[in-house]
Formats: C-alpha cells, structure tokens, sequence
C-alpha cells in the first residue's frame, strides 16, 4: 500500500495559488488586450511553475518495494533493504548503497516545530496543592508518551527505519537505488518559459 507524505502547509497553499491562477487565466482570456495580458499570462505561469515544484511535488512516497523520494527536479528509489542509516535534523537523511544520502524535502522540522515538540515531551509544571488537570486513559497515556518530544520528521523517520528492517529480516529483493528526472517539472518549466518568450514577441 503506497503513503505519501508531504508538507501540509504548502500542499494547501499550492492548491489555493492554483485555483487563484485559473480564475486570472480564464479573466484574461475573457479581457484578451494584447501585450498587457501575455504579460501577465506569463507571470502567473512563472510563479505556478515555481509553486509546483517547491510546493506540490515534493513528497516522500513509501512504496511495496522501496521509498521514493520527490524533490523539485528529481525522483530518486530506494529499495527498503539498501537503507542502511536514517537520520533527522532539520529534514530527513536516508543512507544508502554504502556512502549515498538522500535528503528528504518533506516533512521537515523547524527550529519552532522542534522546541513545540520538545516542551510538549516535558512533565507539565505541578501549580498549586491540588490538581486539577483531567485524568487521561492509559491509551491516551501510551500515545503521549510514544510521541513525546518528537516531530512529524521524526516519526516519519522512525517508519522508515522499521520498513527498512523488517525487508531486511525477510531478505526481500526489490532491484538497485535509481535517480530518474522529474518530467512533469521539466513541463511546467518548459510551458512558463514558452510563455514568457511568447509575452517578449507579442507586439
């Protein structure tokens, strides 16, 4: 079963600059005036290229047979047994193949995301001679505490190191570690600069 995970945040603010970009193209198309509108045209397909590739396509995919990782340009495939180390900073690593590293661009942390995540693992502060803080179930409990101190980063990070050694412990064999070009990319690029040359040329 394949998961994807992606940076929320940008993921909606993409999709709003998208349905933000088809109401202007379908205003200019219908308020055609030359020059002026190619312009803008060209503009607006600049900046949707520029969206898509920071912001809707990259993406950490786990796969049956390997994770992929999306970035803007590239899609690189990693076999779950070829995963030697992961580690998490400000993004995820993911060793591999011996001395090859693959930097995840999604989920990252942030420096605040990291401290919201390190207060919400410490003991909450004891006030006053009773307490009154609601009583939560030991599931409630269990949750707190496997979350405790981590980010989205981290867990996701977690998950791959678990898919990477139970392959291993199965001994699955899923092919070779490939990098290929992101064509959708090269098109959304290929189309704003086609518009962009178009808005030089209109007289």
């Amino acid at each position: 079963m394949k998961q994807v995970y992606r940076s929320t945040t940008g993921y909606v603010f993409g999709w709003i600059w998208v349905v933000f970009v088809a109401v202007n193209v379908v205003d200019l198309t219908l308020r055609y005036s030359g020059k002026p509108s190619m312009v803008a045209l060209a503009v607006l397909g600049a900046l949707t290229a520029v969206i898509y590739l920071v912001a809707l396509r990259p993406a950490t995919v786990f796969t049956e047979p390997g994770l992929v990782g999306r970035t803007p340009l590239r899609s690189t495939f990693v076999p779950w047994t070829a995963i030697e180390d992961v580690t998490v900073s400000h993004s995820i690593n993911v060793t591999h193949s011996g001395d090859q590293l693959l930097r995840l661009w999604t989920p990252m942390t942030s420096a605040r995301e990291r401290a919201k995540a390190q207060r919400r693992g410490a003991a909450p502060a004891r006030r006053g001679r009773y307490q009154t803080e609601p009583v939560v179930t030991k599931g409630e409990q269990a949750a707190a505490e496997a979350m405790a101190g981590k980010t989205h980063a981290d867990w996701v990070g977690e998950q791959i190191t678990d898919r990477a050694e139970q392959a291993k412990i199965r001994k699955e064999e899923t092919g070779t570690p490939r990098t290929v070009w992101a064509y959708d990319s090269l098109a959304a690029l290929a189309v704003a600069l086609i518009l962009i040359v178009t808005a030089v040329l209109v007289p």
